[in-house]
């Protein structure tokens, strides 16, 4: 199997990590059981103990429209999307133009802005373990059951490319910092907001090392200058502590942490207390 060194001090985009070898995923032939797939490192925190990691080739960057679909390569750039259906007049991915990525990370998370969601359109998606439908595949806020590499999705095609959307998504991102960060950190809990319990309990704008959560909006993990995996989990379990202990309420992760000491079901990130 390929592979190509990367550096993710500069890759990722909280830039934080190491020298890393990627393998490069041609197709399902290849061994990809024991592999974390990665796209563009745009919600990723890379640890300094990270699992074997994959990455899909260029052979899956590519949209075409076939009838009444829009069939999308997953390791296609959000940009180059939202390009394309300004230039064909095609409706329903403009907030991709404020939500960076790659499609297959977008549809494995379930990528969105608040309702507009990357599920919203979805017909099917096609991956190493065969085709699924979008009713077989579990969903809902930030998260799928998917288990196996995305190769492409396919969509309802539908025209009316909107400029309206377009600069409603600009402002539901001005808020947000431009430094280097994973984007958001924690998920919204029902009904309330990440960002408002961290300032609460007074880490808006806290920092440790070379990372804080941001002055400017407080759910998002920022790296201020040489900042470290380590400042950056202290400052995750601290506000996941604080919160819990103020409002009973624990923050779940929304950025990937790709550590084997903080992955799978006894990661200490995960909620100690629940039942």
């Amino acid at each position: 199997m390929k592979s190509q060194t990367m550096d993710f001090s500069k890759f990722s985009s909280i830039k934080i990590g190491g020298n890393l070898d990627v393998f490069l995923l041609e197709d399902c032939n290849q061994d990809h059981e024991d592999f974390y797939i990665i796209g563009s490192c745009n919600n990723i925190l890379m640890g300094t103990k990270p699992p074997p990691l994959l990455k899909l080739s260029k052979k899956y960057d590519y949209i075409k429209i076939e009838e009444n679909t829009l069939k999308i390569g997953a390791a296609t750039p959000s940009g180059k999307i939202a390009s394309f259906c300004k230039k064909y007049d095609i409706a329903n991915f403009e907030f991709l133009s404020h939500l960076p990525g790659t499609l297959g990370g977008l549809v494995y998370m379930n990528a969105g802005l608040k309702e507009y969601e990357i599920f919203n359109h979805l017909l099917f998606i096609t991956t190493c373990s065969g085709v699924f439908q979008k009713r077989e595949i579990a969903h809902g806020y930030r998260f799928t059951n998917i288990k196996t590499p995305i190769l492409e999705a396919t969509f309802l095609l539908e025209y009316g490319y909107d400029k309206e959307k377009l600069l409603m998504f600009k402002g539901m991102r001005d808020n947000q910092p431009s430094t280097p960060s994973a984007g958001s950190c924690f998920k919204n809990p029902q009904n309330d907001y990440a960002g408002r319990l961290i300032e609460a309990v007074g880490l808006k704008g806290y920092r440790v090392g070379g990372v804080e959560f941001s002055s400017q909006h407080a759910n998002f993990l920022v790296n201020v200058g040489n900042g470290t995996f380590d400042d950056a989990i202290f400052l995750i379990q601290e506000a996941q502590k604080r919160v819990y202990d103020a409002f009973k309420i624990w923050l779940e992760c929304e950025i990937a942490v790709l550590d084997t000491k903080y992955m799978g079901k006894n990661s200490p990130l995960h909620n100690p207390y629940k039942k």
